[in-house]
């Protein structure tokens, strides 16, 4: 097996939103593009010659977006984490990423094409690892109370005594 890839399908702006999340993670690329031949813009309802997948890759991760039609949304049911090594980091991707879409709690937002990204810091699984009692529950506290994170707040509420 080489590897997994996650697909996304949206109505008919497949390559409007690769060529987004590409000017937001800057280690990124087009891996290719397909369109749709004259038999499969008949099944699917799509133009002949449009793009039908453009497979890409966002930090070393491959995606492939698919122009399917409006037949299925995206939900809070898969949602991408980037995990974030700096409040630098956190505040470029989450103004990026929630321009034209929704903002919503402990540093989750829906994107424009209403894809959801989880804006976290590197080290959340550490701050909210239930071995450390009283610390983790003062984390989840002030977690509760953001919706984009803050790390020095999340990192003060782990420390204190």
């Amino acid at each position: 097996m080489k590897s997994i890839m996650p697909c996304l399908w949206f109505d008919n702006q497949a390559e409007e939103a690769v060529n987004f999340y590409l000017s937001v993670f800057k280690n990124s690329k087009i891996l290719d593009i397909a369109r749709f031949t004259e038999s499969m813009a008949a099944a699917s309802g799509q133009p002949n010659g449009s793009v039908m997948t453009v497979a890409f890759q966002l930090e070393g991760q491959d995606f492939l977006a698919l122009n399917g039609g409006p037949h299925f949304s995206f939900s809070h049911a898969v949602s991408f984490v980037v995990r974030c090594d700096s409040q630098k980091e956190i505040d470029y991707c989450w103004e990026k990423l929630s321009e034209g879409g929704e903002i919503e709690q402990c540093g989750w937002l829906r994107d424009k094409y209403g894809l959801s990204w989880q804006i976290v810091p590197s080290n959340i699984g550490e701050l909210l690892d239930n071995r450390n009692g009283s610390r983790t529950e003062r984390v989840m506290k002030a977690l509760l109370e953001m919706k984009k994170i803050d790390m020095n707040t999340l990192q003060k509420a782990y420390q204190q005594v």
